[in-house]
């Protein structure tokens, strides 16, 4: 006998995917709400405890848990071991195909699927060919037609669909620092994909609980939101919403995945926008700065400034003594001497730079090493700000003032440049709670003395490269000056013709 109940939910969907294809569904997918209070209205025991629930199949729980033991089924998913988890903590019980009174999870789980394109995410990847509409109507409506291995599959791939759609609005698709096959490990103590999703699904509201599993930052919410308006709204309304503003907008939401700036208080670089934003809860300060230029790009961190150094020595990078310093002085023997540097040989020793040593030099370069004393002309200036990453760059300060009057402001050899350096430590030492070395630091850096101020609360640093963001209610796009764009819309949208801006 067919549940009247599952039948009309089943109808209610079908009607809403109707309207929302005609273009009048309230808001897009922001109409979640109405389906809220629709479905609430027509049952008015939704939340309460669903009854009418069957007892498990038994049949369908041993398809899933032989299905997801074949190698060849577990090829069809995008995290197989997180999909295995989430099964294994039910017993290998169906999650959305079982005959229930009321599914009305499965219908809002279907309906965020729908919906992926206004997280900036695409629909290729959560099985839109295998979980059809049609098919999911006649699991819940006429289930004897229907298979336990069928109803079985559908389950899994619609769980594999989900715990990667969750995975994706936390840690972004195609994230360095945790890509699919780590995730799919399971990150011990961190986020995981199949405990957010039973989580979620435990909760009053449902699709709240999964979507609230995004990044809190205010760049973050400012796009999503922004987002939602032009694949919604907008759309809906018939406004031209350039394809190229939209995909913009995803590639940053990606990156803005990846930036974890859920800190209270952190230093956040942008590359593309020349600026330092120096975040603390009640305020944020900005700095100019100086980042790599295209041939020597500043690369993307997730670092925290441990320490920093005042009148700082420079150990000149290899790259740049090799290609840049060792010829000017090759012209010009005095060079190195003019402009406080030191040569040393591999052993350290130092090494008198005359001509004929230039010349011994530049037969086998990687012996040698280069190093600047401090003083008003040190490329670092009077203070390098520390913290651990694998490229060896630095925040510092510059003699070279005359870069920051610039709009456009990647000169720079990797490292970045800071103005007002001083008035960021300070802030940093006040955060810190050391005021009173404040002046210890101003003294240091007057009389040119190397000194090291250790912080006893290590100040996030975030290096990210972020072409658009929200000011004031407005998109504001950025150069790509370092190309980075396409190339992350091609892989993201799996495009050979990419379109984002320049």
């Amino acid at each position: 006998m067919v549940n009247t109940n599952a039948m009309e939910t089943a109808k209610q969907a079908k009607n809403l995917r109707r309207w929302k294809k005609a273009g009048i569904f309230f808001a897009g997918c922001l109409g979640w709400l109405y389906l809220s209070s629709y479905t609430t209205a027509n049952h008015p025991g939704r939340q309460e405890t669903v009854t009418g629930i069957t007892q498990p199949d038994s049949a369908i729980a041993g398809a899933i848990k032989a299905q997801l033991s074949d190698v060849k089924g577990q090829a069809t998913l995008h995290f197989p071991k997180s999909v295995a988890r989430f099964y294994n903590q039910s017993g290998f019980n169906a999650a959305w195909v079982e005959k229930v009174e009321n599914p009305t999870q499965t219908w809002e789980a279907m309906l965020m699927l729908d919906c992926v394109l206004q997280f900036g995410l695409s629909h290729d990847d959560y099985h839109p060919r295998e979980l059809s509409y049609g098919l999911l109507h006649t699991i819940l409506e006429k289930p004897t037609q229907v298979s336990a291995a069928e109803k079985a599959k559908y389950d899994i791939l619609l769980t594999d669909a989900l715990v990667t759609f969750t995975d994706h609005l936390h840690y972004g698709k195609l994230n360095p620092d945790f890509p699919a096959p780590k995730i799919d490990e399971g990150i011990p103590g961190g986020f995981n994909g199949d405990e957010a999703l039973r989580a979620a699904i435990s909760q009053p509201d449902f699709m709240k609980a999964l979507i609230g599993v995004q990044p809190q930052s205010k760049a973050y919410a400012d796009l999503q939101y922004h987002m939602h308006l032009l694949e919604g709204v907008y759309q809906g309304d018939c406004y031209d919403i350039p394809e190229e503003t939209v995909r913009k907008m995803a590639i940053n939401m990606e990156r803005l995945r990846w930036a974890s700036l859920n800190d209270s208080s952190y230093i956040q670089v942008n590359i593309p926008s020349f600026n330092l934003k120096y975040h603390l809860p009640d305020t944020t300060y900005e700095f100019k700065t100086v980042v790599g230029k295209p041939d020597w790009p500043t690369p993307t961190v997730n670092s925290a400034i441990t320490y920093f150094t005042t009148a700082p020595e420079w150990r000149v990078p290899k790259k740049i003594f090799i290609k840049e310093l060792l010829p000017k002085a090759l012209k010009n023997p005095d060079f190195f001497e003019s402009n406080q540097y030191a040569l040393y040989d591999k052993q350290g020793n130092y090494v008198e730079a005359d001509a004929n040593t230039l010349a011994m030099v530049k037969q086998n370069p990687g012996n040698y090493s280069l190093r600047q004393s401090s003083g008003c002309d040190n490329s670092l200036g009077l203070i390098v700000f520390r913290f651990p990453n694998i490229f060896d760059i630095y925040l510092h300060d510059t003699p070279e003032k005359k870069y920051f009057k610039a709009d456009e402001r990647d000169f720079s050899h990797g490292c970045i440049r800071v103005e007002h350096a001083e008035k960021l430590a300070d802030l940093i030492l006040t955060r810190d709670g050391s005021e009173n070395l404040i002046g210890v630091v101003h003294k240091a850096i007057a009389g040119y003395k190397t000194k090291d101020f250790k912080l006893n609360k290590p100040i996030p640093i975030k290096v990210t490269y972020i072409t658009c963001e929200m000011q004031k209610g407005t998109l504001v796009t950025y150069k790509d000056i370092y190309d980075l764009d396409k190339r992350l819309e091609m892989v993201l949208y799996n495009v050979t013709n990419p379109l984002a801006l320049n």
